[in-house]
């Protein structure tokens, strides 16, 4: 006998079109649970006064954006928010919040009140730059998962690794699963690739080779530990560059400043292209690299990873918790020790040495990280969530 279809709403502070690892995550999960006749809803932030004002029908998702006036770091502050939110708990069966945020004790609160399932996944620990305002920051929004923690049926994180070492986690690990994050990337255009590869490489000798670079230009990521790392990559491979996909000039810190010197330093072996938004290029992108690093200080998993491996690219990784599950479940690049720009480097020309080594069949990758899979997983643990309540 079918099941009945669920109506879940998601709630989380950015939606399409923002892009980082967070919003893509969510709206492969939106969009996909919609696709098999879920009524699924976004309550998200209006952050961009070009977005629209009223609802839209998003890929089968219905998205409710709410003003957003007053913005702290990374978050924002919505007037409308318990209102709305308080409607739109009623409506559904289930709730799945997606942490750290600062509406947390809200969905708590409205979950218990109407009997409602709860799902809490959990994105990564908060991580602010130095600073009072920040700590204060991060102190009251884990007071708030806590809260939310308590109220949840199921917690979900990344990774077991990245679980059996975050702080947010270790209060509830009765309640936590690991789910490996969606992953959705295309093929990549080989000629396009080249084309890319010709348009970076020019005017350098044929021993230089590129390295990707995929993520904000933020503290926590450590591009600069990546930076640094060119002086022992050219020792093998001179005159090599490192392209930059994303974000670099971040508002809500001050990392692009106080690199600005470092930066300038190794200007003509840097390539920034900002955020791309199609995924088509970002999958030529990674197909154009010849590696790509993470040299993250923090990293849950990080699903540029699995979107590089996909395009055929190893992998460079920080051994921490969350962003060494990939490379070792694949064997498909090096795991280094963090903040280490020489280590990172040597690790960086192992791959360059023997490139081909390290690649893996597209076939073994898909089936590590398998999309239908995740989705299974979050319409399992909904649907638990669900009647929990209700019973």
């Amino acid at each position: 006998m079918a099941q009945e279809p669920l109506k879940i709403l998601i709630a989380l502070q950015y939606y399409v079109p923002h892009r980082t690892g967070l919003t893509l995550h969510v709206q492969y999960i939106a969009e996909a649970l919609a696709a098999r006749g879920h009524q699924v809803t976004v309550l998200t932030a209006r952050y961009d006064p070009a977005l629209p004002r009223d609802e839209q029908v998003i890929n089968g998702v219905r998205v409710v954006r709410l003003w957003a006036p007053i913005k702290v770091s990374r978050g924002m502050i919505m007037p409308a928010y318990p209102e709305a939110a308080l409607k739109l708990v009623r409506e559904h069966d289930v709730v799945s919040i997606h942490t750290p945020m600062a509406e947390t004790p809200v969905f708590a609160a409205y979950t218990k009140l109407f009997k409602r399932g709860l799902v809490i996944t959990h994105h990564g620990d908060l991580v602010l730059p130095d600073g009072l305002l920040n700590r204060i920051i991060e102190g009251v929004t884990f007071a708030f998962y806590k809260t939310a923690g308590r109220a949840a049926h199921h917690i979900l994180a990344y990774s077991q690794d990245y679980a059996n070492h975050s702080y947010y986690i270790e209060p509830f690990r009765e309640k936590t699963h690991a789910v490996h994050p969606p992953i959705k990337m295309p093929r990549p255009n080989p000629s396009r690739a080249e084309e890319l590869r010709d348009e970076w490489l020019h005017g350098v000798n044929g021993t230089a080779r590129l390295i990707g670079y995929s993520g904000r230009f933020v503290e926590e990521k450590r591009p600069d530990v990546l930076i640094r790392a060119l002086k022992t990559v050219h020792e093998q491979y001179p005159g090599s560059r490192i392209v930059f996909a994303g974000e670099y000039d971040i508002k809500y810190e001050s990392f692009w400043e106080r690199s600005r010197d470092l930066v300038e330093a190794n200007r003509e072996h840097l390539v920034f292209l900002g955020l791309l938004t199609d995924a088509q290029a970002m999958a030529d992108f990674y197909a154009a690299v010849d590696v790509l690093a993470l040299p993250s200080d923090t990293e849950c998993f990080a699903l540029v990873q699995v979107e590089a491996m996909r395009s055929g690219t190893p992998v460079v990784a920080t051994d921490i918790p969350g962003a060494r599950v990939v490379v070792k479940k694949t064997g498909m690049g090096e795991i280094v020790p963090p903040r280490d720009p020489g280590a990172m480097g040597a690790a960086i020309n192992r791959v360059l040495a023997d490139r081909s080594a390290y690649v893996k069949p597209l076939a073994e990758i898909d089936a590590a990280f398998n999309f239908e899979t995740t989705v299974d997983r979050y319409e399992e643990f909904l649907r638990s969530a669900a009647e929990a309540a209700r019973g």
